[in-house]
């Protein structure tokens, strides 16, 4: 579905366009076309390829979809890759994507599979006109720096899921649910670390070194959205190294609960012991037992074991084993 098409000139807006206007725009000086699709069919894709003259492959992927983030360079063309993460009703990440393809007088960008509108970066752009005015590098930026931004409140989220959960460790009881909850985390901070990975792989592209030419003079702009990257990524690697220790944690935790048990599995089992082999010695059928004719031996022999007993439990309290 197409979104907007617009015509900017010298970093101004010149007129919402239809689709069968961009190739007289296209020919005017300093002038370049935005065009935003959501969810865009072939036919549309196709319509754009004939207007901008894309590459092929770089329609084909579009096409496809389910692709990698990626930054690839076709002639004087950008072809770029990248993932959006939202939380749905359930608090659960949905990934999307967005193809952006970028060329000397031209933007196209194709959302899909993604609620989270574009709509407030073209507002943006046109507020800054003077930034504008370098051409589609400045809006092929605001596009990325606008995808990159919204992967902060996702790790805000992912962080505070995880600061909860350290928060149960030491309660009793909690081990297996904690386990399960860490091992969930572990798998949304993995969703979230296989969108960033390859964007900060080829995120350099476009700052470092021999740049495209869309990106030329644009380099600390892509270089701000690089250092974004890299900060996601190094909370990524703390969440991930955190959720080890975590888990580490709460598997010592089962273990110490554990030996609590069998140290009180093993006093009490020790104190029944106790009064089972002087029941035995007093259940022996002989004839000439000492205590078998006296008035009181039967009352002393319980108050023997009783005595052993309660010695052995103050024992075990005082020890820690009850």
């Amino acid at each position: 579905m197409l979104l907007n098409c617009v015509a900017y000139q010298d970093g101004k807006k010149l007129a919402d366009i239809e689709v069968r206007q961009i190739n007289e725009y296209l020919r005017l000086p300093q002038c370049f076309v935005w065009v935003a699709l959501r969810d865009a069919s072939d036919a549309e894709l196709d319509t754009m390829q004939a207007e901008f003259g894309l590459h092929d492959l770089a329609v084909e992927d579009a096409k496809h979809g389910n692709q990698r983030p990626k930054v690839e360079e076709y002639d004087r063309q950008l072809f770029i890759v990248l993932n959006t993460i939202e939380l749905d009703a359930v608090d659960q990440l949905r990934v999307g994507e967005v193809h952006i393809l970028a060329g000397p007088n031209f933007v196209l960008s194709v959302r899909n599979g993604s609620q989270q509108s574009l709509l407030g970066v073209r507002q943006r752009a046109e507020r800054e006109p003077e930034l504008l005015g370098n051409g589609p590098g400045f809006v092929l930026y605001a596009l990325m720096d606008a995808v990159v931004d919204r992967y902060f409140p996702v790790i805000d989220l992912l962080e505070s899921d995880l600061e909860n959960i350290e928060e149960q460790i030491f309660a009793p009881g909690s081990a297996r649910s904690n386990i399960e909850q860490l091992y969930e985390l572990k798998q949304r901070v993995q969703t979230v670390k296989h969108v960033v990975n390859p964007l900060l792989e080829s995120a350099g592209k476009l700052w470092s070194g021999r740049v495209p030419t869309v990106c030329e003079h644009n380099r600390e702009y892509f270089r701000d959205v690089y250092d974004h990257l890299l900060r996601i990524n190094a909370a990524l690697d703390t969440l991930r190294e955190t959720i080890v220790t975590a888990t580490q944690v709460n598997l010592s935790m089962v273990t110490i609960e554990e030996t609590e048990i069998t140290k009180k599995l093993a006093a009490w089992a020790g104190i029944f012991a106790a009064a089972t082999a002087l029941a035995g010695i007093w259940g022996m059928n002989f004839e000439r037992m000492p205590e078998l004719k006296w008035e009181y031996g039967y009352p002393a022999a319980l108050g023997l074991i009783a005595a052993v007993c309660v010695l052995l439990y103050r024992r075990f309290r005082r020890t820690g084993w009850l």
